[in-house]
């Protein structure tokens, strides 16, 4: 009986089916994977020509292995799995009648508010006369108002600041307000997006920063997605070494509805018993855990530095964090992910990268709009 072979593509998507493969991002041009027969741990790069390997198969014969075709199929899957399940937040509709449904609505005049007009509207069927202001309901001033204020406060402005800017544009308000919104809107909006699951990958990195909190020494835990860049889970410490990370390896695998192949941390012993105990590193193939990280090449953190670097700056201006459960972590978190565009992203949020597409010019104003419908 004549002996069946394989395409190099075919033994590419049976390299993928392995639970033993095991996949490096290094960036979105460099790819390492390790050879189930030898150990020896190949390099794959991305070329104009397409991905190149330097495996003996490549190397020798200067075809195109089964490596640079797994990255390439790895890459489709993903890509095809975030659109299948892409979620797309629309801007809440205004052309319907709250009561009834109807959709034959006429302007009805104007309601003048202290420091805003707000256009009303009547129903022709169930003569119902309503406004549109879904999220800002008895809300003092207009809502432009209020995400222009949670836009400067994320983006590094003190709430003195935020509130002069609020005076320019002839609302008075205390700087105290401005934070009352700022919480009010932000654990609105922490409930709705929790229910969102991100499509991220499958490299997972995490670090440590320090901050102050009422003048006390804390660190800020944060795990983020290596290739969406996705702020996955973070939890304040008392502690670096003596923390135990567990917590925040499990909300990470909960919120993700999955866990890594590949987690990439420093040296921290905290990290190495909370990956054994979460995410089970002992059996072969199990997600493994590079904890050897370098200032330079291939193995930093540069980007887990980078989003510490981003919150630091922030703290900065605040002069240390007022109490532990303060909104600006939770806040960080949702500018970072669903409204700050990045370079490195090509100008994309973390979330437009993971699937979850956000309408509107103004995206706080649709994320609050839509979290205040559930």
């Amino acid at each position: 009986m004549a002996k069946e072979y394989l395409t190099r593509e075919e033994r590419a998507r049976n390299l993928l089916a392995n639970p033993h493969t095991h996949i490096l991002r290094i960036n979105d041009h460099h790819y390492q994977m390790k050879s189930l027969a030898t150990n020896r741990i190949y390099d794959i790069h991305s070329t104009e020509t397409g991905w190149i390997c330097n495996c003996p198969d490549s190397k020798f014969r200067k075809v195109i292995c089964k490596h640079a075709h797994a990255i390439s199929i790895s890459i489709k899957l993903r890509q095809e799995a975030r659109e299948r399940n892409r979620v797309v937040i629309e801007e809440v509709s205004c052309n319907k009648c709250p009561r009834c449904q109807s959709s034959k609505i006429v302007k009805h005049g104007i309601r003048h508010n202290k420091n805003y007009d707000l256009q009303r509207f009547s129903c022709k069927d169930c003569k119902n006369r309503f406004s549109f202001n879904l999220g800002f309901e008895k809300m003092s001033v207009n809502p432009k108002i209020i995400t222009s204020a949670m836009q400067l406060y994320f983006t590094g402005e003190s709430l003195r600041n935020v509130q002069k800017f609020i005076k320019l544009q002839g609302v008075n308000v205390a700087h105290s307000t401005v934070y009352k919104w700022i919480k009010k809107y932000t654990e609105l909006m922490k409930t709705h997006l929790d229910s969102i699951v991100p499509q991220v990958g499958d490299t997972w990195r995490a670090d440590e920063v320090y901050v102050k909190v009422k003048g006390d020494k804390k660190y800020l835990f944060a795990l983020m997605d290596d290739e969406t860049r996705f702020w996955i889970a973070q939890e304040v410490a008392d502690s670096k070494f003596k923390h135990d990370a567990r917590n925040l390896l499990r909300m990470a695998k909960e919120s993700m509805q999955t866990k890594p192949k590949v987690f990439v941390t420093d040296g921290l012993q905290a990290y190495r018993d909370a990956f054994k105990k979460e995410y089970g590193g002992v059996k072969k193939g199990s997600p493994i855990h590079i904890r050897h990280i370098s200032l330079e090449g291939d193995k930093n953190n540069n980007k887990m530095e980078r989003l510490n670097g981003e919150f630091r700056d922030r703290e900065k201006v605040m002069r240390g964090v007022k109490k532990k459960d303060s909104v600006i972590f939770d806040g960080s978190q949702i500018y970072h992910n669903y409204v700050r565009p990045h370079m490195g992203l090509d100008g994309k949020t973390p979330a437009e990268k993971c699937g979850i597409e956000i309408k509107g010019k103004d995206k706080w104003i649709t994320l609050i709009q839509n979290a205040r419908k559930k």
